[in-house]
């Protein structure tokens, strides 16, 4: 097999130390969960995927079966389709196997090393598409390859339940970013976690394996590895509840006692029981999300759920573009 092509704009070094400085100086400290996944937070996370308490992947996977007939016609042919955070790229599977006449797959992932295996896999399996993976933070700028074939439409793919990372008022921004790359005529099918019981979602933050516990303190170990810092995991603890006043799961890191860090030369104090949020993840509800995306300049043209209405898969088309397509 011909060894792939990988463009390159993963974060540099003094990014990372940034915004990781930035975010524990602040009075509430906090951690961007995208750094959550090196290669080691990656293979956590598709631990997480398979676990029973985590019902989003498996939901998912049964609405991709169920429907992945309308999903691959919405694509056609010549169709340049584009993933966000593609990590093993295993739901897209779902679709590469039912749409055979994409002009190019476009994997883009913060994890250079899991997406090159990743990219090599896909290739290995779809020896006849063009697969053309971009290493990149993609809540960032960067710019598409140009494949060898014709493009007829751009969709973005970007499937779990990340668009709940963000701020209802940053997946806004976010979303007029994705429908800027595509263009009039665009698409993006995304899933979207909807509002349920609060004991549902805390189980599947809070699993009893310990794995999401492992992937939240990773993020320390990473931290410790890049920045030169002396985080002892052992002086904390995983805690995820959910904020019903915010309709998300909050993700937090505890201090168990008074202690003292040092990152990358500089000094950090924290109390016991002092906090870190690493993460947030909101629900929606049907109408909320799209009266979101429409302020983004999208429209809902079609949603499936499963029988119990616990996740949804939408797929959106541009109504407005912000800045014209990239």
């Amino acid at each position: 097999m011909t060894d792939i092509a990988l463009c390159d704009f993963e974060p540099y070094l003094d990014m990372f130390a940034e915004e990781i400085m930035s975010g524990l100086r602040q009075d509430v400290k906090t951690l961007p969960c995208k750094y959550f996944y090196d290669e080691r937070g990656s293979q956590l996370f598709d631990l997480i995927c398979e676990l029973p308490e985590y019902y989003p992947t498996r939901t998912e996977m049964g609405i991709l079966r169920a429907h992945i007939g309308e999903m691959a016609a919405l694509l056609g042919a010549g169709c340049r389709l584009v993933e966000y955070g593609s990590g093993r790229s295993l739901k897209t599977r779902i679709l590469l196997d039912n749409a055979p006449d994409l002009a190019s797959y476009v994997p883009i992932d913060i994890s250079r090393e899991h997406l090159y295996n990743s990219a090599r896999a896909l290739c290995k399996r779809y020896p006849d598409l063009e697969v053309l993976p971009v290493c990149a933070d993609y809540t960032q700028d960067f710019s598409l390859p140009c494949g060898s074939r014709a493009i007829t439409q751009s969709v973005v793919y970007f499937p779990g339940s990340t668009i709940g990372n963000f701020t209802p008022k940053q997946a806004i921004q976010f979303l007029r970013q994705i429908a800027d790359l595509c263009g009039r005529g665009g698409g993006l099918l995304i899933g979207v976690d909807m509002k349920k019981a609060p004991q549902i979602l805390e189980l599947a933050y809070n699993d009893a394996q310990g794995v999401t516990a492992a992937f939240n303190l990773n993020l320390l170990a990473r931290i410790n590895r890049e920045l030169d810092a002396d985080f002892d995991l052992t002086k904390w603890e995983h805690f995820a509840c959910y904020n019903p006043l915010q309709s998300r799961i909050e993700m937090h890191l505890v201090s168990l006692c008074d202690q003292q860090v040092s990152v990358g030369g500089a000094r950090i104090e924290f109390a016991k029981d002092e906090m870190i949020h690493t993460e947030s993840s909101y629900k929606y509800g049907l109408n909320e999300f799209e009266a979101l995306a429409r302020k983004a300049g999208w429209q809902v043209a079609q949603v499936w759920m499963d029988p119990e209405r616990l996740f949804s898969v939408q797929y959106l088309t541009v109504a407005r573009c912000n800045r014209g397509a990239i």
